[in-house]
């Protein structure tokens, strides 16, 4: 089996990535950058989402699994006294993969370009360089509603816990495959009307932003950050292709909501 590490930079990690890296080694498994079968990611759900857009071609072969030297994380779930236990599971096989629904972006520009097609593992964002994003929401090709504020916010089930969450976006269990749109701070009044609640779409509805108002606008992909001009539409749907992730123990996506928000004695 071939393997992979991504670290996150700092002393710990790199330790961590350095012992797991000889580890492996002596149990036989062929390190390889390019085409690895597992891909162990040390430091914090930031770093496996950078592993994810580094295999983003190699989803449908590659199985992630994370530690996490700082808080704890909705994707990197193990521990750093574990990374020996860790280590012989990975070597023995001794693992279930699970997948997740992720999110299809794409662009669609107004002169010749091609469309720009992204996947994202947590969310995209849509914002004007302006103050104010003017957008015509549709659904499933009919218009919905013409929205007027700060920005929306596009996630998948296993990204609802992130930024959406800070939105007042509900939480999804990733089992479900859906999206969901959530407004910033939208303009309500007498004249300018949006739904004012997130919606959750399932997999065979599409949502598509039409601008109205400035065809720039700064897009994010997860950690993503970027301008686009000249756009015609932004169109989100529920990608084909899921995020592998290599399961060694039970680790119930509600504990770990639990876990991350309510329990006060998790570091």
């Amino acid at each position: 089996m071939k393997y992979s590490i991504q670290s996150r930079g700092d002393d710990l990690s790199n330790d961590l990535a350095a012992r797991a890296k000889q580890y492996l080694n002596d149990f036989g498994l062929e390190y390889d950058e390019k085409a690895p079968d597992i891909v162990l990611t040390i430091g914090g759900d930031g770093t496996l989402l950078h592993a994810f857009h580094r295999y983003r071609d190699r989803l449908a072969d590659t199985a992630f699994v994370g530690v996490h030297t700082g808080h704890l994380g909705f994707y990197a779930d193990w521990q750093p006294p574990e990374i020996e236990k860790l280590v012989i599971s990975i070597a023995k096989h001794d693992y279930d993969v699970i997948e997740y629904p992720l999110l299809e972006v794409a662009i669609q520009y107004r002169n010749d370009m091609n469309d720009a097609v992204y996947l994202a593992m947590n969310e995209s964002t849509v914002k004007s360089p302006d103050v104010t994003l003017v957008m015509d929401v549709e659904l499933n090709g009919m218009p919905f509603e013409r929205f007027r504020g700060d920005g929306l916010c596009v996630s998948t089930p296993s990204g609802s816990t992130a930024y959406n969450k800070s939105l007042g976006g509900a939480i999804i269990h990733p089992a479900l495959p859906a999206m969901q749109l959530t407004e910033m701070a939208s303009i309500n009044n007498r004249v300018f009307r949006t739904v004012g609640s997130p919606l959750v779409l399932p997999a065979h509805h599409s949502c598509v932003l039409k601008p109205v108002k400035g065809p720039d606008f700064m897009v994010t992909v997860d950690h993503l950050h970027l301008l686009h001009k000249d756009v015609k539409t932004i169109s989100y749907r529920v990608a084909d292709e899921r995020v592998r992730f290599a399961r060694f123990r039970p680790f119930p996506f509600w504990k770990r909501v639990h876990d991350s928000f309510i329990d006060s004695d998790v570091l």
